[in-house]
């Protein structure tokens, strides 16, 4: 992925740009945009795609100034802003989705159209979400494909997920990722979401995998439950990279649900 710059106040941010018609822009989850790519290639198809990295990610700076959710929150009005869009789509998948759902609540004249694709945020204490701060990773396809073995290909080139040297790499690259992710998702990724969904004001698809192990589906209908405006897809055969595993599907249900002609 080709990334270009622009600078916020408190840090330079890395972003993929494609695309043109409506903005849309999409904030990655706890393992970055790796696995997007194929994703913001078919949305840029019919949107001007916006993929920001959080800081600690890909080749962007760290910045020790974001400290809790209220700095991811209001870091990614600050790149909003800086890109110089107004009412984007907003998209985010996981943890991204749980900045996006955030950033909904606090500003919500702000965003009229919200895609959450399982998103990170909320906690039931009989459905915890797995720790994968503490996940190795040949444990991760498991829970983030449906089709296990397909997706630990995509996940590694088909490297070996016991070799040594790819373990190394990844634990270094993971402290890096989720020395950021981590401090709003540990311990557990709940940061008082619950009590601000009802501010959102958007219109708002919900979209999950059926087979989803990491986050799953009953969290969608917590989710449901608590915004005002959300329509849920449920997807077959899907697990929490949902996007990945069935981009087309991903794609035509934001299409029928933000069908409207858009005028720049």
């Amino acid at each position: 992925m080709d990334f270009k710059t622009i600078q916020t106040a408190r840090v330079p941010v890395r972003y993929f740009e494609a695309g043109s018609g409506r903005p849309l822009v999409f904030l990655h989850g706890a393992g970055g945009l790796d696995l997007d790519q194929n994703f913001l290639n078919a949305l840029a198809r019919k949107f001007h795609v916006y993929a920001p990295l959080l800081p600690g990610y890909g080749d962007s700076e760290e910045c020790a100034e974001l400290r809790d959710m209220l700095d991811f929150t209001l870091h990614g009005w600050d790149i909003i802003d800086a890109l110089g869009v107004r009412d984007p789509i907003l998209v985010g998948h996981s943890m991204g989705g749980m900045i996006a759902a955030e950033m909904a609540a606090v500003s919500p004249h702000d965003v009229s159209r919200l895609v959450l694709i399982a998103p990170a945020g909320l906690w039931l204490d009989e459905h915890p979400i797995p720790d994968l701060f503490s996940a190795m990773p040949f444990e991760l396809p498991h829970y983030l494909f449906h089709d296990e073995a397909a997706g630990a290909k995509a996940f590694t080139g088909n490297i070996d997920l016991t070799d040594p040297a790819f373990l190394q790499a990844f634990l270094v690259r993971n402290a890096r990722q989720l020395g950021a992710a981590g401090k709003i998702l540990f311990p557990i990724p709940e940061r008082g979401l619950r009590e601000r969904l009802y501010r959102i004001k958007a219109r708002t698809l919900l979209i999950w995998g059926q087979s989803d192990r990491l986050v799953p589906p009953v969290y969608a209908q917590a989710f449901q439950r608590a915004l005002p405006h959300a329509e849920l897809v449920l997807i077959k055969e899907a697990g929490h990279m949902v996007a990945f595993e069935k981009t087309a599907d991903v794609i035509g249900a934001i299409d029928r649900v933000f069908d409207e002609q858009y005028v720049a």
